[in-house]
Parts: C-alpha cells; structure tokens; sequence
C-alpha cells in the first residue's frame, strides 16, 4: 500500500531526465556567490578584493544568531565583493571569484578523526554547521538549528525524497548513483538525535530508486523505506508527516511538535561528505530542463555557477525562453536574469518558451467549481481567500486561514477560471505579516 494524504493533485511529471545520469560541469571560468543563502541573517564577507581562496575556504560568517556560514566552491581571486538584487528580489552581498582553474583544495579540509560511536550530538551540530549545510530541498533551513531544536523532542527522522514538483530529478539520480551517501547521513542524524527510527519516503514513480534503497537497508532495525503515492504537494512537510503518521500537524506548530523531523535526501548526502571528507556544501545537483533546452540534464554544478554557464553544458536554447524559474514549476520563484546562480537551495532551473503550458483563458473569473477547495492539502477554502485579497479584506483573509497556506498552487494549476489563486494568498500572506510587525512596533516600549 502506497502512503498518502487527503486532498492534493495529479500534475504532468515531465521528469524528461529522470534516466539522466548526473554529469559533472566543467569548472566555470567565475563564480558569484551570494553571501546570504539561507533562512536567516546574511553571511558577512571575510575575504576581500584581491585575495586568493581554495576550494572549500569559508569566504563568509556568521557571528551570531541563525544562519550558514558560505564556503568557495572554486580556487581564484575575489575580484569584487558588490550588493546585487538575489533570486528573493532582496539588495544581497556577492562574493566574485575568478577562477585559477587549480582546483587548490582548502589546507583546512579534512575528515572526522572521530568514530560514529564516540561523537556528540553537539559535536555533529558544530560540523554540519561550519560545513555551512541547510536544507536543499528549497526551504533552506540551516541544518545545525533544525537537529538543535530537534533535539529531545523527536523519536523518528523522516527523509524527504518524494520530488513531487514536475521536471526535478535531482534527488531521483542522487538515489540511483550514491544511495549510501544518503544512507550514511540518515545513521549520523539518528547517532546525533538518539533516536532509532528513520523512514526514507519515495514516490511510487520512483522504483528503481525504492528497490535499490530497500536492499541497501533490508538488514536495518532503524532505516526502512515507505514508497508514497505519487501525488502533488507529497513532499510538504505537513503532508508527508500525515501519510506516514497519520497525525495532522497543527496550524502553527512544526514536525517536531508531533515527535517528527523532516531532512531532504540531498541534505543527508551533504552530511556525510562533511564527516567523510571534510567538505563543506559547495555543489548540487540541478535539474535543467524546459522546452527551450537543448538537451536537458542533471548536473553537479559549483554553488554561485550562474544560469547561462548550465544552459551552455546543456547545448544551449533551442528557443527564446519567457519564463526562468529557479526551482519547480509549481513553487519555484520566476527569475529575470540568466547571471543568477546556482546556490544551496537551487534544485532545478526551467526555461519555458510563451506558450508552454499556457492555459486558453479569455479572462480570469471564478465559476464556483469548488475544485480548489477539493484539492487544497492544508482543507482550505483558496477561492475565498483570494477574492478577500483582491477586495483588501486582510481580516477575513486571515479568518479564513490565509497564513495556514503552504503556497503550492494546486489551486491555482487545476482552476477552470485561471484565477492566480496561490498568488494573491501569497499578497495577503505577506500584507497581514507586515500589518502585524507594524503593530508589534507602535506597541514597543520605548527605552
């Protein structure tokens, strides 16, 4: 039997590279690496103008509160350090490194010395944590505060590889080609935890993946595989603890608030090279695809490759794109500029032409269907918040449960109307959280 959720949809997967091995890009001539790529405060740059870096040398830190330090994913020179406008539409710090194409590895690189037996959860925290590890599945949480804030308060580890959103195989190839990588990160999470169940969650669009897995693991008491039905959002967090648990998260409360933590696959991978080898997270895997690449591929590109350098290894664009989308076609974010690069969080980049996909709508309108209530994973009513939107009733969005929207679309895919449903949840969303932090400041004592 398949696990699964109640509501969700059916999408076209497109997974055209899903029988793509991952291919190695040649290192790229320069890198730009944004300083902040986490959830988080910014990195503060710690290498200047001029300076030569290796491969692996922190070039960004963080000096207190949450967030990642950033490694160099090349050898070179920093030949700038500028403010540019990132994929989040935010003023970010870039690093610029021209490559010496040495590949000098940093002298600071090196394995953990220690056994697996013999470390300490906070021992663990500290090296996912200078390895600069966040979540790669597009949340990008860093790692070290999701294991801390676990801590004590979990009994099982859920690996997120359902891959879910349409194009992306990333994660897909990462199972067939280094499955023990991911295994051996899940057997540092469950040490680091205490904890002695793990469950690795796989679509059932995906069985050479389960069958490889369940054979790696057949003799595991702590790791077994649940294979998912392939069903659209199947990896939200929220969704994937109720297919397996049966136990609905509450609204405001995490997977952890119900005994659960949730890593993705290539997260876990990113875990066990930090302790085997010493190395930071300064590559992933990238799924490009879309109807205006050439010969869409998986690729393991440095962090801070920008996009036209993926296109170029991909034979280039057979098409003008309209659209580039870091990211899946369903959550990920509309980019407008082929200089934008790779970071830890970036899964696939897409380029569509005008008329992929399009829908043959004369104007948006909504008929009333109540298709996107019947869908909508999180049981809400979307139509309704969106049309409160438009009218600026932010108070009867909220009432309605604006803020418990997972933002992934389903509505908006499947409504007959072409309504933008998600995006107009999306400008409540955001208006009723700046509301709330204007009130929170008039309510402030003064000092």
């Amino acid at each position: 039997m398949a696990y699964t959720f109640r509501g969700g949809i059916h999408v076209e997967e497109y997974k055209n590279t899903r029988n793509s091995r991952v291919e190695t890009l040649p290192a790229p001539a320069k890198v730009s690496i944004p300083l902040s790529q986490h959830i988080g405060a910014s990195a503060a740059a710690i290498v200047k103008k001029g300076d030569a870096v290796t491969v692996g040398q922190k070039i960004g830190e963080v000096s207190g509160g949450l967030g990642c330090p950033v490694h160099s994913s090349i050898s070179g020179t920093v030949t700038e350090i500028v403010k540019k406008t990132a994929q989040t539409g935010m003023q970010v710090e870039y690093v610029v490194i021209q490559n010496d194409f040495k590949d000098t590895p940093c002298p600071d690189i090196r394995p953990v010395s220690k056994k697996l037996t013999e470390i300490t959860a906070d021992e663990v925290i500290e090296i996912v944590r200078e390895a600069g590890i966040s979540g790669m599945g597009g949340a990008a949480f860093p790692t070290y505060a999701k294991i801390q804030s676990a801590l004590g308060k979990v009994d099982k580890i859920i690996v997120n590889c359902a891959e879910c959103e349409p194009f992306i195989t990333a994660n897909h190839r990462l199972l067939l080609e280094q499955p023990a990588a991911v295994i051996n990160g899940i057997k540092i999470l469950l040490k680091a935890l205490g904890v002695r169940t793990a469950y690795i969650a796989v679509e059932d669009n995906k069985m050479d993946a389960i069958e490889k897995l369940e054979e790696m693991t057949e003799t595991s008491k702590m790791i077994s595989v649940k294979v998912m039905k392939t069903k659209y959002p199947q990896g939200d967090e929220r969704q994937l603890v109720y297919a397996i648990t049966g136990t609905e998260i509450p609204t405001g409360k995490l997977p952890a608030d119900v005994g659960c933590v949730i890593f993705n696959a290539e997260t876990c991978a990113a875990i066990y090279r930090a302790f085997a080898y010493g190395t930071p997270l300064i590559s992933r895997i990238v799924t490009v695809d879309g109807d205006c690449v050439k010969r869409p591929r998986n690729v393991l590109a440095p962090i801070g490759t920008c996009v036209g350098d993926l296109v170029e290894f991909c034979g280039g664009l057979i098409r003008t794109p309209k659209k580039i989308i870091n990211g899946g076609p369903m959550m990920g974010a509309a980019q407008w500029d082929t200089e934008m690069p790779v970071t830890k969080s970036t899964s696939a980049v897409l380029l569509f032409s005008e008329g992929f996909g399009k829908k043959d709508v004369p104007a948006q309108a909504c008929i009333r269907c109540g298709k996107c209530v019947r869908n909508c994973p999180m049981h809400l009513m979307p139509m309704y918040i969106a049309q409160f939107t438009k009218i600026h009733d932010l108070k009867r969005a909220e009432e309605y449960g604006a803020m418990s929207c997972v933002e992934c679309g389903s509505c908006s895919y499947n409504c007959p109307g072409g309504v933008e449903i998600v995006q107009h949840i999306r400008v409540a969303k955001a208006a009723i959280k700046a509301e709330k932090t204007r009130l929170a400041s008039l309510n402030k004592p003064e000092n």
